[in-house]
Protein backbone atom coordinates (compact mmCIF):
# COMPACT_ATOMS: atom_id res chain seq x y z
CA UNK A 1 0.00 0.00 0.00
CA UNK A 2 1.42 3.48 -0.62
CA UNK A 3 2.16 5.62 2.07
CA UNK A 4 1.18 9.62 2.01
CA UNK A 5 0.14 11.98 -0.09
CA UNK A 6 0.17 11.90 -4.20
CA UNK A 7 3.40 13.68 -5.50
CA UNK A 8 2.91 13.05 -9.15
CA UNK A 9 0.24 13.74 -11.97
CA UNK A 10 0.50 11.89 -15.16
CA UNK A 11 -0.25 14.11 -18.31
CA UNK A 12 -3.09 12.50 -19.69
CA UNK A 13 -4.51 12.42 -16.76
CA UNK A 14 -4.38 16.39 -15.90
CA UNK A 15 -7.89 18.14 -16.55
CA UNK A 16 -8.86 18.80 -19.87
CA UNK A 17 -9.15 22.70 -18.77
CA UNK A 18 -5.79 22.63 -18.83
CA UNK A 19 -5.38 21.81 -22.53
CA UNK A 20 -1.85 19.48 -21.99
CA UNK A 21 -0.47 18.36 -25.16
CA UNK A 22 -0.72 14.18 -24.81
CA UNK A 23 3.22 14.31 -26.23
CA UNK A 24 5.16 17.16 -24.88
CA UNK A 25 6.08 14.84 -21.76
CA UNK A 26 5.00 11.65 -19.61
CA UNK A 27 4.21 13.87 -16.53
CA UNK A 28 1.99 17.44 -15.80
CA UNK A 29 2.55 19.87 -12.98
CA UNK A 30 0.44 18.60 -9.88
CA UNK A 31 -1.11 21.29 -8.41
CA UNK A 32 -0.16 21.64 -4.36
CA UNK A 33 -2.79 21.44 -1.73
CA UNK A 34 -4.67 24.50 -1.67
CA UNK A 35 -7.96 26.53 -1.83
CA UNK A 36 -9.39 24.90 -4.49
CA UNK A 37 -9.91 21.09 -5.56
CA UNK A 38 -6.97 19.41 -8.03
CA UNK A 39 -9.35 19.09 -10.75
CA UNK A 40 -11.00 22.55 -10.61
CA UNK A 41 -7.65 24.73 -10.31
CA UNK A 42 -5.16 25.72 -12.57
CA UNK A 43 -1.17 25.34 -11.43
CA UNK A 44 0.87 28.64 -11.64
CA UNK A 45 3.17 26.99 -14.04
CA UNK A 46 0.75 26.26 -16.72
CA UNK A 47 -0.84 29.86 -16.34
CA UNK A 48 2.89 31.16 -16.69
CA UNK A 49 3.93 29.06 -18.88
CA UNK A 50 1.34 27.48 -21.41
CA UNK A 51 -1.56 30.57 -21.26
CA UNK A 52 0.73 33.84 -21.19
CA UNK A 53 3.66 32.27 -22.56
CA UNK A 54 6.06 34.36 -20.02
CA UNK A 55 8.47 31.14 -19.70
CA UNK A 56 9.07 28.40 -21.61
CA UNK A 57 10.10 26.03 -19.53
CA UNK A 58 8.90 25.45 -15.68
CA UNK A 59 12.90 25.90 -14.49
CA UNK A 60 11.77 29.79 -16.04
CA UNK A 61 8.38 29.78 -13.89
CA UNK A 62 10.69 28.84 -10.82
CA UNK A 63 12.76 31.91 -11.37
CA UNK A 64 9.91 34.22 -12.36
CA UNK A 65 7.87 33.13 -8.93
CA UNK A 66 11.23 33.44 -6.58
CA UNK A 67 11.68 37.02 -7.63
CA UNK A 68 8.45 37.47 -5.74
CA UNK A 69 6.61 39.46 -9.12
CA UNK A 70 3.30 37.05 -9.22
CA UNK A 71 0.25 37.88 -6.66
CA UNK A 72 -2.71 36.10 -5.91
CA UNK A 73 -5.25 37.60 -4.20
CA UNK A 74 -3.13 40.47 -3.64
CA UNK A 75 -1.00 37.46 -1.57
CA UNK A 76 2.62 37.08 -3.17
CA UNK A 77 2.92 33.16 -4.07
CA UNK A 78 6.27 31.79 -4.82
CA UNK A 79 5.10 27.94 -5.07
CA UNK A 80 5.23 27.06 -8.86
CA UNK A 81 2.42 24.34 -8.66
CA UNK A 82 0.06 26.94 -6.27
CA UNK A 83 -3.42 26.12 -7.14
CA UNK A 84 -5.20 29.17 -8.74
CA UNK A 85 -8.79 28.87 -9.72
CA UNK A 86 -12.59 30.73 -10.22
CA UNK A 87 -12.90 34.35 -9.37
CA UNK A 88 -9.11 34.29 -8.22
CA UNK A 89 -6.82 37.23 -9.28
CA UNK A 90 -3.39 37.02 -10.67
CA UNK A 91 -1.68 39.82 -10.86
CA UNK A 92 1.95 40.54 -12.18
CA UNK A 93 2.83 44.70 -11.01
CA UNK A 94 6.05 44.74 -12.83
CA UNK A 95 4.09 44.85 -15.86
CA UNK A 96 0.88 46.09 -15.04
CA UNK A 97 -0.77 43.37 -15.58
CA UNK A 98 -4.10 41.73 -13.48
CA UNK A 99 -6.30 38.65 -14.71
CA UNK A 100 -9.08 37.26 -13.47
CA UNK A 101 -9.85 33.13 -13.68
CA UNK A 102 -12.98 32.15 -15.26
CA UNK A 103 -14.08 29.44 -17.80
CA UNK A 104 -14.87 30.35 -21.53
CA UNK A 105 -18.11 28.26 -22.56
CA UNK A 106 -16.35 25.50 -23.48
CA UNK A 107 -14.90 25.20 -19.59
CA UNK A 108 -11.73 25.42 -20.03
CA UNK A 109 -9.84 28.41 -18.31
CA UNK A 110 -9.44 31.32 -19.94
CA UNK A 111 -7.12 34.79 -19.85
CA UNK A 112 -9.23 37.53 -18.76
CA UNK A 113 -7.65 40.95 -18.23
CA UNK A 114 -8.84 43.07 -16.07
CA UNK A 115 -8.29 46.55 -14.88
CA UNK A 116 -6.84 47.47 -11.72
CA UNK A 117 -9.31 48.75 -10.14
CA UNK A 118 -11.26 44.96 -11.07
CA UNK A 119 -8.30 43.90 -9.26
CA UNK A 120 -8.97 44.71 -5.60
CA UNK A 121 -12.27 42.67 -5.06
CA UNK A 122 -13.16 39.28 -5.91
CA UNK A 123 -16.75 37.53 -5.60
CA UNK A 124 -16.96 34.46 -3.32
CA UNK A 125 -19.76 31.35 -3.42
CA UNK A 126 -21.33 31.24 0.40
CA UNK A 127 -20.65 26.88 1.09
CA UNK A 128 -22.19 26.94 4.23
CA UNK A 129 -22.84 29.28 7.55
CA UNK A 130 -21.95 27.33 10.57
CA UNK A 131 -21.17 29.08 14.07
CA UNK A 132 -17.82 28.14 16.02
CA UNK A 133 -16.35 28.63 19.40
CA UNK A 134 -17.76 31.18 21.75
CA UNK A 135 -20.82 31.38 19.12
CA UNK A 136 -18.88 33.45 16.20
CA UNK A 137 -20.91 32.87 13.37
CA UNK A 138 -18.69 32.26 10.13
CA UNK A 139 -19.12 31.98 6.46
CA UNK A 140 -16.98 29.43 4.70
CA UNK A 141 -16.52 30.52 1.12
CA UNK A 142 -16.25 28.25 -2.25
CA UNK A 143 -11.96 29.09 -2.23
CA UNK A 144 -11.99 27.96 1.25
CA UNK A 145 -12.04 31.06 3.25
CA UNK A 146 -13.54 31.30 6.77
CA UNK A 147 -14.88 34.61 7.09
CA UNK A 148 -15.95 35.67 10.50
CA UNK A 149 -19.09 37.94 11.74
CA UNK A 150 -20.83 37.93 7.99
CA UNK A 151 -24.55 39.78 7.39
CA UNK A 152 -26.84 37.45 9.55
CA UNK A 153 -28.84 37.55 6.01
CA UNK A 154 -26.25 35.79 4.28
CA UNK A 155 -27.05 32.01 3.44
CA UNK A 156 -25.72 29.60 1.50
CA UNK A 157 -25.47 29.63 -2.04
CA UNK A 158 -25.42 32.97 -2.14
CA UNK A 159 -22.11 35.29 -3.62
CA UNK A 160 -20.18 38.07 -1.51
CA UNK A 161 -18.67 40.59 -3.15
CA UNK A 162 -14.53 40.44 -0.93
CA UNK A 163 -12.70 43.43 -1.01
CA UNK A 164 -9.01 42.06 -0.83
CA UNK A 165 -7.05 45.11 0.11
CA UNK A 166 -9.33 44.94 3.39
CA UNK A 167 -10.28 41.44 3.86
CA UNK A 168 -13.68 42.60 4.34
CA UNK A 169 -16.60 41.54 2.71
CA UNK A 170 -18.44 44.68 0.99
CA UNK A 171 -21.65 43.71 -0.83
CA UNK A 172 -23.72 40.55 -0.89
CA UNK A 173 -26.23 39.10 -3.69
CA UNK A 174 -28.90 36.67 -3.13
CA UNK A 175 -29.24 33.42 -4.60
CA UNK A 176 -32.73 34.23 -6.69
CA UNK A 177 -34.56 34.09 -9.65
CA UNK A 178 -33.58 36.99 -11.86
CA UNK A 179 -30.12 36.82 -11.25
CA UNK A 180 -27.27 36.69 -13.30
CA UNK A 181 -25.22 33.30 -12.83
CA UNK A 182 -22.69 31.32 -14.10
CA UNK A 183 -21.38 27.46 -14.54
CA UNK A 184 -19.15 26.25 -12.86
CA UNK A 185 -19.37 22.49 -13.44
CA UNK A 186 -21.44 19.87 -15.50
CA UNK A 187 -21.91 20.45 -19.18
CA UNK A 188 -22.72 23.62 -19.14
CA UNK A 189 -19.37 24.91 -17.78
CA UNK A 190 -18.72 28.59 -18.55
CA UNK A 191 -22.19 29.34 -19.56
CA UNK A 192 -24.19 32.31 -17.94
CA UNK A 193 -27.39 33.23 -17.91
CA UNK A 194 -30.18 34.43 -15.45
CA UNK A 195 -32.04 32.66 -13.25
CA UNK A 196 -35.63 31.59 -14.10
CA UNK A 197 -36.49 28.62 -11.65
CA UNK A 198 -35.11 26.45 -8.95
CA UNK A 199 -37.01 23.13 -8.71
CA UNK A 200 -36.53 21.78 -5.01
CA UNK A 201 -35.47 17.95 -4.67
CA UNK A 202 -36.36 16.72 -0.75
CA UNK A 203 -33.01 14.21 -0.62
CA UNK A 204 -31.95 14.75 -3.83
CA UNK A 205 -29.98 17.39 -5.86
CA UNK A 206 -32.26 20.86 -6.38
CA UNK A 207 -32.24 21.80 -10.23
CA UNK A 208 -31.39 25.06 -11.23
CA UNK A 209 -33.19 26.46 -14.50
CA UNK A 210 -31.13 28.91 -16.65
CA UNK A 211 -31.80 30.96 -19.25
CA UNK A 212 -28.81 32.60 -21.28
CA UNK A 213 -28.95 36.12 -23.55
CA UNK A 214 -30.22 33.98 -26.33
CA UNK A 215 -33.05 32.82 -24.78
CA UNK A 216 -31.67 29.33 -24.44
CA UNK A 217 -32.99 27.47 -21.28
CA UNK A 218 -30.56 24.68 -19.68
CA UNK A 219 -30.47 22.89 -16.45
CA UNK A 220 -27.91 21.80 -13.90
CA UNK A 221 -27.66 21.12 -10.42
CA UNK A 222 -27.38 23.75 -7.46
CA UNK A 223 -24.00 23.07 -6.61
CA UNK A 224 -22.80 24.02 -9.91
CA UNK A 225 -24.39 28.10 -10.18
CA UNK A 226 -22.40 30.60 -9.27
CA UNK A 227 -24.59 34.26 -9.03
CA UNK A 228 -22.50 36.90 -10.12
CA UNK A 229 -24.45 39.69 -9.92
CA UNK A 230 -27.82 41.58 -9.35
CA UNK A 231 -30.30 41.20 -11.74
CA UNK A 232 -29.34 40.32 -15.41
CA UNK A 233 -26.31 42.93 -14.68
CA UNK A 234 -22.68 41.14 -13.43
CA UNK A 235 -20.67 42.74 -11.32
CA UNK A 236 -17.23 41.74 -12.98
CA UNK A 237 -16.77 41.47 -16.57
CA UNK A 238 -17.27 38.57 -18.07
CA UNK A 239 -14.95 37.13 -21.00
CA UNK A 240 -15.26 37.07 -24.78
CA UNK A 241 -18.59 35.55 -25.92
CA UNK A 242 -19.92 36.66 -22.45
CA UNK A 243 -20.98 33.23 -21.69
CA UNK A 244 -23.27 32.55 -24.56
CA UNK A 245 -22.60 29.27 -25.86
CA UNK A 246 -23.18 28.67 -29.90
CA UNK A 247 -23.83 25.53 -31.76
CA UNK A 248 -21.35 24.55 -33.87
CA UNK A 249 -22.60 25.96 -36.98
CA UNK A 250 -23.11 29.05 -35.59
CA UNK A 251 -19.73 29.25 -34.28
CA UNK A 252 -18.64 28.16 -38.21
CA UNK A 253 -21.02 31.18 -39.45
CA UNK A 254 -19.27 33.83 -36.76
CA UNK A 255 -15.67 32.58 -38.17
CA UNK A 256 -16.68 33.04 -41.72
CA UNK A 257 -17.54 36.83 -41.18
CA UNK A 258 -14.83 37.54 -39.26
CA UNK A 259 -12.83 36.16 -42.42
CA UNK A 260 -14.44 38.06 -44.86
CA UNK A 261 -14.40 41.36 -42.62
CA UNK A 262 -10.41 41.17 -42.85
CA UNK A 263 -10.31 40.18 -46.85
Amino acid sequence: MPRGPKKHLKRLAAPSSWMLDKLSGTYAPRPSPGPHRLRESLPLTIFLRNRLKYALTGREVTLILAQRLIKVDGKVRTDTTYPTGFQDVVSIEKSGEHFRLLYDVKGRFTIHRITPEEATYKLLKVKRIAVGARSVPYIVTHDGRTIRYPDPLIRANDTVRFDLEQNKITDFVKFDTGNICMITGGRNMGRAGVIVHRERHIGGFDIVHVKDSLDRTFATRITNIFILGQGSKPWISLPKGKGTKLTISEERDLRRRQRAAEQ
